[in-house]
């Protein structure tokens, strides 16, 4: 799963991607295989998905135990872990049999393995891994909603947020925030209202925003690209409406968006020296903008049915810094860029929470930690 959102393969992918194989040989076939792909769909995308939505017990039904154990296993190995060889080779004692002679394949090398370690150890690690693995979060599962607020280290400044906003009480809250100095930072919506995000440390000299019932008004977009206003931050509904935010006083200087997440459409750019500066979905569809000038040096795309933390960690260790978030209701996608200026202080942290974090965000307040980027969505627990 990791090869098909574009992630450096390891020993777990290869495991991964041998468990798939014996399912296959017993089976004869797999639940994503034949996939009849709409033209402009990504068929790679589409099969990772099933992937994911696909739990070892369903994939396993008609196998014997051992091979839903050895899924579970390596499907929440981690990116540099090495895998306990010896634990998956004698998962399938039970089923193979002890006598090398009648075995339809050559397990002699694998077998090696096996008495090196010895076998009564190889099977006491298989079951204290059990007891730890019943505590790990198994990673394919149902969908959970959450709330995924980012936060950067800024120096003291005001900072407002408002959630739950109904449609008709938009415009009251972003009067009274322009009054008292305060910028949109920042949108999202849950279950068809509004959160905003605004402050002071945002550099707009000024703000317009429409509220549309459809997704996405492109001609008032474009009416306010030719006043100079560039998207700075967008958030779509379960409805199919939509906030868009446009401000003057950005770096970029010229701009574009799609109403799907084309992966193909973000390579073009990126080459044209476009970088993703805001995302949004309404329900199951995504917007995604992309703006020249936006004063990255890199960006990636993490995109993913559960929480990326590793990949975020990792990005995080080479310089990466979360720049844009959205997700559905089984999806999550987060844009981390290398800022061309370097901040002063790179602290970055996440959170996820069931219920919006206005708690969390006062606690990150009094550490200078302040709202970048919020969204609400599933992803597989």
């Amino acid at each position: 799963m990791h090869a098909h959102l574009g992630r450096t393969g390891s020993r777990r992918d290869d495991l991964e991607s041998l468990a798939y194989t014996l399912v296959f040989l017993l089976r004869g076939c797999l639940p994503w295989q034949g996939y009849q792909v709409k033209f402009g769909e990504n068929k790679g995308f589409l099969v990772c998905k099933k992937k994911m939505a696909t739990s070892p017990e369903s994939l396993c039904c008609f196998c014997p135990v051992p091979f839903r154990q050895f899924i579970e296993y390596v499907v929440n190995l981690k990116f540099d872990e090495e895998p306990n060889y010896a634990k998956c080779i004698s998962l399938f004692d039970g089923i193979v049999g002890p006598n090398p002679d009648i075995r339809p394949i050559n397990t002699d090398g694998a077998q090696k393995l096996i008495y090196q370690v010895g076998q009564k150890r190889g099977r006491l690690m298989m079951e204290e891994d059990d007891d730890e693995q019943s505590k790990k979060k198994i990673r394919m599962g149902m969908p959970a909603s959450q709330w995924i607020s980012v936060y950067n280290a800024r120096l003291p400044m005001k900072q407002r947020y408002h959630y739950n906003v109904a449609d008709v009480r938009l415009a009251q809250h972003i009067t009274i925030g322009n009054e008292d100095g305060l910028f949109i930072s920042s949108v999202a919506s849950c279950s068809n209202l509004w959160a905003l995000i605004m402050d002071a440390g945002t550099g707009f000299t000024s703000q317009v925003y429409e509220l549309s019932k459809h997704f996405l008004h492109k001609e008032w977009i474009m009416d306010q690209w030719e006043r100079n206003f560039y998207i700075t931050s967008l958030a779509g509904a379960n409805n199919g409406s939509s906030l868009v935010v446009m401000s003057r006083g950005t770096q970029y200087a010229q701009q574009s968006y799609k109403d799907s997440f084309p992966f193909k459409w973000i390579n073009k750019k990126s080459k044209e020296g476009f970088y993703v500066t805001a995302m949004a979905t309404a329900g199951s569809r995504w917007a995604v903008v992309m703006s020249r000038n936006a004063g990255f040096t890199d960006q990636v795309v993490e995109l993913d049915f559960l929480y990326p933390s590793e990949g975020i960690h990792r990005r995080w260790d080479n310089g990466f810094r979360i720049t844009a978030t959205a997700a559905t209701w089984d999806q999550a996608a987060f844009i981390l860029s290398i800022p061309r200026r370097k901040p002063a202080d790179e602290t970055q942290e996440t959170l996820r929470t069931s219920a919006f974090p206005n708690q969390h965000v006062k606690e990150k307040w009094s550490k200078n930690l302040y709202l970048a980027s919020i969204c609400y969505g599933r992803t597989v627990s």
